[in-house]
């Protein structure tokens, strides 16, 4: 039985995360986390489980902790799980090269899965835009990525919108950060070859849509994964931390996780 731990138990993809993991039995959920501040500290999140500042403060150390919070709270986190020694699953987006960096360093001392969506459609999405990217290189094909999320999504583009930008970019053997374009306005002038378009529209409660388009003159491939319940990103995080679970230090990915 892994035991478990989840940060930012209150929000969206904590708490169905949380109530997830109370239905599986693989799972004891040992504790859950809020804000300092929160007014939750100290009550339960269910029956047993109650909320604390800090997976330090939880008095049974997780095996794994769950992370889908904001990018200053995942630092905190990664301090936190060092010297604990606890695996980590993180989800959080919006990070920016230095966190990302942090975790990498991380890594060294605890393993982490660490991957901008959980969900296996994606990352087989992922799988499939690295292959067409690699296939159409230097054959005239423009790339384009648009990505639907939710009223309430803080953070643009999403990560994984970018995550898709970074394996084009990679296979393409351009740098994201030259080739990038954040929306077009205005006399532009004419696509540039190497431009990695990269566009967001947030509307709704658009669970998450996806689309890399493939584009030449004549012809137009496009590679879609739409999202039409988080409860697809929340159990492939808690697929994940059951497969880190007693893992080496080192830094993980969905593909491992899911062996593809």
């Amino acid at each position: 039985m892994v035991k478990l731990a989840v940060t930012g138990a209150a929000g969206r993809m904590g708490s169905l995360i949380g109530k997830l993991a109370l239905e599986d039995k693989e799972f004891k959920l040992v504790g859950v986390t809020e804000r300092p501040d929160s007014e939750l500290i100290g009550k339960e999140f269910s029956p047993g489980v109650k909320f604390y500042p800090s997976i330090s403060e939880i008095p049974e150390r997780p095996d794994v902790v769950i992370d889908f919070t904001t990018p200053e709270a995942t630092e905190k986190l990664l301090k936190e799980a060092k010297e604990l020694g606890v695996a980590l699953v993180i989800g959080t987006t919006g990070l920016t090269e230095k966190q990302k960096k942090l975790i990498e360093e991380t890594a060294k001392y605890v393993p982490i899965v660490f991957s901008p969506n959980m969900s296996l459609g994606v990352n087989l999405l992922f799988k499939l835009v690295s292959e067409a990217a690699k296939a159409l290189k230097d054959k005239g094909y423009d790339v384009e990525i648009f990505e639907i999320h939710h009223r309430f999504k803080k953070d643009a583009p999403s990560g994984t919108a970018v995550k898709l930008a970074e394996i084009v970019a990679e296979n393409l053997g351009v740098d994201l950060e030259k080739s990038a374009v954040y929306g077009r306005k205005g006399i532009v002038g004419e696509r540039k070859p190497d431009e990695i378009g990269i566009f967001s529209a947030r509307m709704g409660d658009v669970v998450g849509d996806h689309t890399v388009y493939f584009a030449t003159l004549g012809e137009r491939l496009e590679l879609t994964h739409r999202a039409t319940s988080r409860e697809t990103f929340a159990r492939g995080a808690l697929t994940a931390a059951k497969w880190v679970a007693g893992k080496r230090a080192g830094l993980y990915t969905m593909f491992d996780v899911l062996g593809i």
